[in-house]
């Protein structure tokens, strides 16, 4: 069945308060994806954002991110007042996220609704629920506030090596933290099942990303060191990183330690397993970021300042494929498939049967034969214009080589009369991919300004990008369903 949909990550929806939330907006958004005949909504992953506000750097596989929750519902539930959180600073531009003075004012504003708060059998209930990962995570956080931020592997050994009495009376010292960590995530958990359920209503899925690796500093590290790559003193031996290439002599070195697969196979790869049946819970389908470090991974020496002297690794391939089958048989998952990618590695995506992906982006820049290109396609994939990681659709006509935008012009008929993103989204949308997603940015026609991240960069331009008040225009909803129906990827919808 053909299907099209918007990536759009829920921080760069508009509204009050210095960020997009799991509210009104989302709610709104929601309802513009359905009059716009979209079948999916594609975010970035959930969880609490990490080193350079990344959501691709969490402390936690599970945790929700606090920045979510939607201070204007719990005004209405009566757990804060509007002149309460007005008196916080936000940030001063609409069109920008200051993370800076959400970690400064977030937290705060929640206290003040925990202070109210009065529903402990509800709170008791959804601890319950998630008692094999909660219990750990809202103890790391009470231990991380403890210690000023400190990373747990300073903390004091018979924390950091998690001995049974320290861990004890760890938990009696912070009671009252760590119920507040659990309150955040009660919050989170019950405003998102809530907007889940509304797009299920209106026809739409949520596609979310579950990032292969995850960071040293992290609850899922200090819980489980046995599935990674440390040393007796908990010290990484190898991080990840990939290789030099066109882009970077020194290659990507980014210092998350690496799994233990042969640990974790012989265990059936439980510790994935509960990974992923999570965000089964969290989305109706799984994008696997770094999909090709499955087949081999790049492993740099730890204490290493480049990526240059790592070294290719295989990774778990098909025995890890073949567990997540047999454990979740009902998971729909996307393979991200982008990056250095070998026949074997090409293999491999092909025998999971997970679709690929395909940028339309990367299809021009040269007259050499490009898997990017329509023509290659088969149905069994996913067709983007662009991703979070890469220039807009605009930004890219405006930087991109002579050669490489007459090739374009040519091969998709662009016309100005057209425009040239929407040329490209309406070349995605014929093309026989099963599914075609659109960012947000390229339905807007936005520029370089607008570009979610950078790669390998350090700046407070990345994750960043809010959109206007303007971006769910019922103009805009029309002219996408005329497309999408036009080139029959209404899905279910009449």
């Amino acid at each position: 069945m053909r299907e099209s949909g918007v990536l759009m990550h829920i921080t760069s929806l508009p509204g009050d308060f210095g960020v997009g939330t799991m509210g009104s907006s989302a709610f709104a958004f929601v309802d513009f994806l359905e009059k716009a005949g979209q079948s999916c909504w594609q975010i970035l992953p959930l969880t609490p954002t990490g080193y350079g506000d990344s959501p691709y750097q969490s402390c936690s596989t599970y945790a929700g991110n606090p920045y979510l929750i939607d201070l204007q519902l719990l005004i209405e539930k009566g757990l804060l007042t509007r002149e309460e959180v007005e008196a916080f600073y936000w940030g001063d531009r609409a069109d920008k996220v200051d993370f800076g003075a959400l970690y400064q004012s977030r937290s705060k504003a929640l206290e003040i609704a925990y202070s109210r708060f009065d529903d402990n059998d509800g709170l008791d209930a959804f601890c319950r629920k998630h008692s094999s990962w909660l219990p750990d995570f809202a103890l790391y956080m009470a231990l991380k506030e403890k210690f000023r931020g400190a990373p747990w592997y300073t903390w004091e050994d018979a924390l950091k090596f998690r001995q049974p009495d320290a861990i004890w009376a760890a938990r009696q010292e912070l009671k009252a933290q760590i119920r507040f960590y659990c309150f955040q995530q009660y919050l989170f958990y019950s405003q998102w099942n809530a907007l889940r359920s509304y797009a299920h209503s209106k026809g739409v899925q949520i596609i979310g990303d579950v990032p292969i690796y995850v960071p040293y500093d992290s609850a899922d590290v200090w819980s489980s060191p046995e599935y990674f790559q440390l040393d007796e003193n908990l010290t990484p031996t190898a991080v990840a990183g990939c290789p030099p290439d066109a882009f970077s002599e020194d290659g990507q070195l980014w210092g998350n330690p690496l799994y233990r697969w042969d640990v974790m196979e012989e265990d059936g790869f439980s510790w994935w397993l509960r990974r992923l049946a999570a965000a089964g819970e969290l989305y109706d389908v799984v994008r696997i970021d770094h999909f090709r470090g499955l087949e081999a991974y790049w492993s740099v020496p730890y204490g290493e300042t480049t990526a240059r002297g790592g070294k290719w690794i295989k990774g778990p391939e098909m025995k890890f494929i073949n567990a997540v089958k047999a454990g979740l048989p009902h998971l729909k998952m996307i393979a991200e498939d982008l990056g250095f990618l070998t026949q074997a590695v090409l293999d491999l995506r092909d025998v999971s049967g997970f679709p690929g992906m395909k940028v339309l982006g990367f299809a021009f820049d040269s007259r050499e034969s490009s898997d990017y290109l329509p023509h290659t396609y088969t149905g069994n994939c996913v067709c983007y214009t662009g991703t979070h990681d890469n220039m807009t659709t605009r930004q890219w006509f405006e930087s991109a080589s002579e050669d490489a935008v007459a090739y374009a012009t040519e091969y998709m008929h662009l016309t100005r009369q057209e425009g040239f993103t929407w040329g490209m989204i309406r070349t995605a949308m014929a093309s026989v991919a099963d599914l075609c997603i659109t960012p947000m940015q390229d339905l807007l026609d936005l520029g370089g300004e607008a570009r979610m991240n950078f790669p390998g960069t350090q700046t407070d331009a990345n994750w960043t990008w809010r959109a206007s008040g303007h971006c769910t225009d019922p103009k805009l909803a029309e002219k996408l369903y005329a497309m999408t129906k036009l080139y029959g990827r209404l899905g279910n919808r009449k």
